[in-house]
Order: structure tokens, then sequence, then C-alpha cells
């Protein structure tokens, strides 16, 4: 069997009428870039914002076509908001049903529904989303983002975790999950699970090795479809594991997905603390309370002495918290024990429960929940996965 070249694919595309029903959407600019990844295709089809329910059949027609090429495996097809279509505007596609709440536990901790703010659709069934953030790589914020959804579900909730980092996903090594996901009526994605944890991820659905060459309109649809075109079910909060920095998909998340706030990751040392910052002004410009902020690898206690080494430095995320005058959420020390169960996908909140660094995750995991749970949260967009 022959692999499906981009130039076959567009082709097949021209095949699908456009809106005018004169030209096709090849012709008419509308087909994103493709790319083509173990035999599945994924490209996004660019669409006036308000019309982008009247041409969901128009979407599925180009989806149709290209599920039946020799070689296509399957397809993720999209349909996106671009400034430069007309008639366009920066917006995401509607949500088909509104959003709906879910009870809570009897602990009385689950978040209330919010209402929706202006370009926010709330996903049915979550609570609340909470992102964790960092502004630069190598602090250790996947590994945190991680223990703290197991922090929270430990404090008797129910979570899930989504993988926002189109580019590096890690969740499937540091949970231990392989494989590819299971949909329904050959539409909606079930997560995979494990530790108690629903989780998606871009890792679920491209090889591990595979380089990811997205440009921002369909990382930004991606997304999305991770987001709302799975069956979460009823969770409390899903966790949201950002990529570093401050680039398409952290504006992504930040200004369409409703958000109910960030946890801020660093290192203690101050130019970790720089590109810090930048992230958290990235939330606070787009109205995103910032929960607190984590001090990862804050401390060092030799195993063999017990003496402990203030290896990166000590204290500097506490008091940038404190100038800026956010929450801080707690000290995580630098230990063998993270690295070693981080890289064995068993993290220490599930593998060392009684632990005195999962004892410090739950602890931050409380702090964090009892913001969300004493304020106002906000909703997300939506898009189709196949």
């Amino acid at each position: 069997m022959t692999d499906v070249t981009k130039e076959q694919v567009l082709e097949t595309l021209k095949t699908v009428r456009g809106p005018d029903l004169e030209h096709d959407i090849v012709e008419l600019g509308m087909v994103s870039d493709v790319f083509i990844s173990d035999g599945k295709v994924y490209f996004s089809i660019t669409v006036p914002a308000d019309r982008a329910k009247e041409l969901e059949p128009m979407r599925l027609a180009a989806e149709r076509v290209i599920k039946e090429m020799p070689g296509v495996k399957g397809a993720l097809v999209t349909l996106t908001a671009d400034k430069k279509a007309a008639g366009a505007a920066p917006a995401a596609r509607p949500a088909p049903n509104p959003p709906h709440g879910h009870a809570g536990h009897d602990h009385g901790a689950h978040a209330p529904q919010q209402p929706p703010r202006a370009g926010k659709i709330g996903v049915p069934g979550i609570g609340a989303i909470i992102a964790v953030a960092s502004g630069k790589g190598g602090v250790g914020k996947s590994t945190t983002a991680v223990n703290l959804a197991l922090g929270l579900l430990a404090n008797g909730l129910r979570v899930g975790i989504l993988d926002a980092d189109i580019y590096g996903p890690s969740m499937p090594r540091l949970l231990k999950i392989s494989g590819r996901p299971t949909q329904i009526d050959g539409r909606i994605i079930n997560p995979m699970e494990n530790y108690g944890l629903k989780v998606m991820s871009m890792g679920f659905l491209v090889d591990e090795e595979t380089a990811m060459i997205w440009r921002g309109p369909m990382v930004q649809s991606a997304l999305l479809q991770m987001l709302r075109e799975v069956a979460w079910g009823e969770l409390d909060v899903l966790v949201v594991d950002m990529p570093p920095g401050t680039g398409d998909a952290q504006l992504t998340m930040a200004q369409q997905v409703p958000l109910a706030g960030a946890v801020i990751v660093s290192t203690p040392q101050d130019l970790a603390l720089i590109d810090a910052r930048k992230g958290l002004n990235m939330f606070r410009k787009v109205e995103v309370p910032v929960l607190g902020i984590v001090e990862n690898m804050s401390y060092f206690i030799a195993p063999d002495t017990g003496t402990r080494y203030d290896i990166f430095g000590h204290g500097g995320a506490r008091r940038e918290a404190e100038r800026i005058g956010v929450p801080f959420l707690g000290e995580v020390p630098l230990t063998m024990n993270i690295r070693e169960t981080s890289d064995a996908g068993t993290p220490l909140v599930a593998s060392e429960p009684n632990g005195v660094v999962a004892g410090i995750y739950r602890g931050i995991a409380a702090k964090v929940w009892e913001q969300v749970a004493g304020q106002s949260q906000r909703p997300a967009p939506t898009i189709v996965f196949e």
C-alpha cells in the first residue's frame, strides 16, 4: 500500500464544493496546510465564524472523501475561523449544546457551574478547568501537573488531564499509557485512563517520534478538539498541562477556554522567575485568575546524609508571589524519586501516596481547589474529532 501524499489529498479535496457552490475549497484557499502521520490526514477548513454551523456539511463531505482514499486510515478535519476569511471573526465555532452542570460530592468541594463569558463556551460535564503553565521549559511543569491532578483525585474529586503540548506531549510517558483511544460512533473520542485519571494527549494520536510541524490555526483546532470532542463524562476538574512559553497554544487556551485559573510553576532562581512573570502577565491580560505559584526543585535533601542543599537558590518564587499579590502554593523538593517515578510512568502521588512529597502535592491541590470552589468560573469552544 503506497503512502498517501499531500498532493493527492488536495487533488481529492477539489471535488468538494465551497460555500459559493461554484468553486472547490482548494481553489478558494480554504484548506490549511495538510499534515499526514501514520496514514492519518489532518487539516482544517477556514470559514466565517458566523457560518460555521451552516457549513458543517461541507466539513463532513471533505472528511468523507479523504477517508475513502486508498491508504488513509483516518482523518481529523476541523472548521476554524480566521481573520483572513471573508466575514470571519477570530472566534471558535459555537457549541451544539449549552453547558450543563453536574452534582458534586458529599464533601461539598465541587465547583459551582458558572455563567459563560463572551467568546467562551462551557464544556458539558466539566466543573472547572485549571491550567498549569510555566514561562520556560525544564522547570518540571508536566510533572507538577500530573501530581497536582493526582492530588486533586486523592482529595476526593473527579479529575481529568489534558496534555496541551502539541509539539512535545508527555502524558503518555508520565502516566504509562500506550495505544490508541477508541471512538464513539466514529466521532467522539474516549479518553485514555490510568491511576483514576481520564487523559487526552496528542501523543495518543501520533507516534512518539513524529515531528509536529503545524502552524497556529492547526494547533488551535487540535487543542480545542481534544477539549470538546472527548467523552470526559462528569468531572469536577480538568487539569490542562500547558506548553512552556506564551505562544499560539497558550493564547488559544487562555483566550478561548473557560479557565477557572492558572497555576504557575517556576524554579527558585531569578532567570526562571523572569520567564514565569511572562506567563503570569499573559494570563492577567486575558483576565484569567492566577491561582498561585509553585516553587519546584526548591531544595535538595541528600539521601545519604540528610543535608539540605539549595541548588537553585531558595524562596524566589515565594518572594515573587508576595510581590505581585498572588498565593504561594508550596515548595516541591528536588528528589531522585520524583525523577525516577516520572520516567517510569508511576507518579509519586500514585506510587507513594503516604510519602512526604505526595503530601506536599496534596497540600498544593487543596489550596488550588479552595480558591476554585470559592470563586466564579468561566467556559470554552468547540471543534470535531475523527
